[in-house]
């Protein structure tokens, strides 16, 4: 004979099944829609978030939605850069990427962590599979070309950055016939040349790019930051694509923030509903930003969307 709950108990029971009631809702909305979630950060680096993070893929699978994950590993190839004793630089924020490098890169994104998330989502109970953008054509690349301006001459160079790259083409194929399966897809942002020459291309351009080619409704996107915030440094919650240029031109938007909205808003221009720029520190923060109300982040819509 099972034992009588106390008024603890219960009250918790009754708080998780109001939880589940009130997520009824979004999984009708969201059920058969594509999201796209770039998975980096300290959500990625430490053990117990990613085995949240995990179990949140695989009940978002479960409830109907197809999740499509594309991650980084910057931390990652610069512990392997080192331990391998090959020098590294950096210009405005990428890697400076010569052939030994993308070697590397290559490895530790397709091979390592790719592996290490397929295998977290497979211990969950999903059934994951890791690609990267070389598999069925799915991400083409060309190389990216930056310039820098001389402050005392005023003359532009061209930066090379090496075997940086960044989409050319998407070929969703392969996700399309995932799609229609449980498989969920763990993408490693590497893409190919038109020469077989392998590129590496940054995490956020790779998911933002791949979110429009699939017509994903979200792209979600993990950050160690909470979100946009104001001036005052509050959270802001929701805007649209004009709203968030404004804060960019005005510099409530700035630094490292910058590429990412910029990521957000070729996303929705491009066809995607919306993008949101959540903490993926916070436990369970994609779970409360796709069944709650009010979300956990800065959502980031098309204008007169």
């Amino acid at each position: 004979m099972s034992k009588p709950m106390n008024e603890d108990d219960r009250a918790q029971h009754l708080e998780k099944a109001k939880t589940l009631s009130e997520a009824l809702p979004y999984m009708r909305k969201f059920s058969d829609e594509t999201f796209v979630i770039k998975y980096g950060g300290h959500a990625m680096g430490e053990e117990e978030l990613a085995t949240l993070f995990a179990r949140d893929i695989v009940l978002i699978k479960q409830v109907g939605i197809n999740p499509v994950v594309v991650h980084g590993g910057g931390p990652q190839i610069g512990d392997m850069l080192k331990r391998l004793d090959i020098k590294s630089a950096f210009e405005d924020g990428l890697r400076v990427t010569d052939q030994a490098t993308v070697e590397v890169v290559e490895m530790v994104l397709s091979g390592r962590i790719n592996k290490e998330i397929v295998s977290a989502i497979n211990a969950a109970g999903g059934f994951a599979v890791g690609l990267s953008g070389k598999d069925g054509h799915l991400i083409r690349a060309r190389k990216l070309r930056r310039t820098r301006r001389d402050p005392s001459s005023n003359v532009e160079s061209i930066v090379d950055l090496g075997f940086v790259g960044e989409p050319s083409e998407i070929t969703p194929h392969i996700l399309d016939v995932f799609r229609e399966t449980d498989i969920i897809p763990v993408i490693a942002p590497i893409g190919m040349g038109a020469s077989g020459e392998t590129y590496n291309i940054n995490a956020d351009t790779a998911a933002g790019a791949l979110a429009a080619a699939v017509e994903a409704v979200r792209l979600l996107m993990l950050t160690d930051v909470s979100g946009v915030k104001d001036k005052q440094g509050n959270l802001i919650a929701e805007m649209t694509a004009s709203e968030a240029r404004a804060l960019i031109r005005d510099g409530t938007i700035s630094g490292g923030m910058i590429p990412k909205v910029e990521t957000c808003l070729d996303a929705v221009d491009n066809g995607v509903e919306a993008a949101v720029i959540l903490d993926g520190r916070v436990p369970h923060a994609l779970l409360l930003e796709i069944f709650t109300p009010h979300g956990v982040g800065t959502l980031i819509r098309r204008d007169g969307a």
